[in-house]
């Protein structure tokens, strides 16, 4: 089966955190700033988390080798769990 390939749009928009979650910049920074609130500028700066269902859009369609961080962290999250359990 062939290499799948990464969207080179979407890698260059969207990082997936160590816990599995797709992070982006907030959208309505670039122009025509002096009509937009300062609160709106000001939270434009930060990077926001997607929800999953869109989450789940990005890993599944552009960037799909991203998808083993997400999977990786579940299966370390239930073995944190099962521990705490045993102990």
């Amino acid at each position: 089966m062939p290499k799948m390939k990464t969207h080179s749009g979407a890698k260059k928009r969207f990082s997936v955190t160590r816990t599995g979650k797709v992070q982006s910049r907030a959208a309505a920074k670039r122009h025509r700033l002096t009509s937009k609130s300062k609160r709106m500028k000001t939270e434009g700066r930060s990077t926001l988390i997607l929800l999953d269902m869109n989450a789940k859009t990005i890993l599944d369609n552009f960037l799909p080798y991203q998808q083993k961080k997400r999977r990786n962290n579940r299966s370390r999250q239930r073995l944190a769990i099962a521990k705490k359990e045993a102990a």
